[in-house]
């Protein structure tokens, strides 16, 4: 059988995208064969179609590190004929043909059973950037944020992680600040129950000091660099940073001061090589108690708009979250 898919090739001047018709025998072997009705436009993607080095390296592909569809074919117990599925993380998309194709084929160990509580489009609705933004949260409370903790910092709160966590932190009672540098989205961020915003200035400040008022009880950090250490700088003492991403600068230029003067700690968070175990239990936590409406985040995309949308996502124009309906 043929499908369509998002094809990135390598040419002498540069990176090209085209829409092409593949063969299921086209595919790497794998436990799972999937029919895939959504994917999602995420920061990576962006990469991957563009040829970094870090995320693809082998030409011609499709990226899409997300997908959610039905499963086709299962040479595993596990799953069957007619499944509901998720597929996300691990090399998905990106040296392996990504949802961004109609069909994937995986191991059985990179899928999951969807979540009862959500749609199909709701799973890419989250989609990786959705299960970042809840694993950060899930160990900001694990390491004892609590909503009387104070203030929780969310930078690049416009993007797909940070503006899943706003819409989280809010559902969850804690009072959300956000760094932005889109003014235009303001009001965008206080629909989403943001309290306070922040200019990428104003979270620049005082980068040259070696310690800033206590002010946050706890931060989703989504861009690295100044600002990042900036607000493990102004944490709380005994409070947290959770770290997911480097869009500013995988770099930063930090003293040991708040970690011993105000007992702070700066949290690593990763969705690509976390146990499935562990992805799933955050999953069925975003299906359950904590399942929001984020119908407001979506954008729909089509694999004829989708090139458009790379380059906004990687030019910093994207808001919330690009759901790709591989039918539309």
């Amino acid at each position: 059988m043929t499908f369509s898919a998002f094809w990135i090739e390598k040419g002498d001047d540069g990176f090209t995208r085209s829409i092409v018709e593949r063969s299921e025998d086209d595919l790497p072997d794998g436990d799972v064969l999937i029919d895939v009705h959504f994917s999602s436009l995420n920061y990576k993607d962006g990469l991957s179609a563009t040829g970094n080095p870090g995320v693809t390296r082998k030409f011609p592909h499709t990226p899409g590190i997300d997908a959610a569809g039905v499963v086709v074919n299962s040479n595993v117990g596990e799953f069957s004929e007619g499944d509901e599925v998720v597929a996300f993380g691990f090399d998905l998309g990106m040296n392996t043909p990504g949802g961004f194709g109609q069909r994937i084929c995986v191991p059985s160990g990179w899928v999951a059973a969807k979540p009862e509580g959500l749609t199909l489009r709701e799973c890419m609705l989250l989609g990786t950037a959705g299960i970042t933004a809840a694993l950060c949260v899930d160990k900001l409370e694990a390491a004892g944020m609590t909503p009387d903790s104070g203030p929780v910092l969310v930078t690049g709160a416009t993007g797909g992680v940070g503006s899943v966590a706003v819409a989280l932190l809010s559902k969850l009672g804690y009072e959300v600040a956000a760094v932005t540098g889109k003014a235009k989205r303001h009001q965008f961020l206080k629909d989403l129950g943001v309290h306070t915003i922040l200019s990428r200035e104003d979270a620049r400040s005082g980068s040259e000091r070696p310690l800033l008022a206590e002010t946050y009880g706890g931060v989703v950090d989504t861009v690295g660099g100044e600002i990042l250490f900036n607000a493990v700088k102004s944490l709380r003492y005994g409070c947290s940073l959770a770290a997911c991403g480097l869009v500013d600068s995988p770099a930063i230029s930090a003293t040991v001061l708040p970690f011993i003067l105000r007992h702070v700690n700066l949290l690593g968070v990763d969705s690509v090589e976390l146990p499935l175990e562990q992805k799933k239990a955050i999953w069925y936590k975003l299906g359950g108690d904590w399942k929001m409406d984020l119908s407001k985040l979506e954008e729909k995309l089509a694999l004829d708009t989708l090139s458009d949308a790379i380059d906004r996502i990687l030019a910093g124009q994207m808001v919330g979250r690009g759901v790709l309906d591989l039918n539309a």
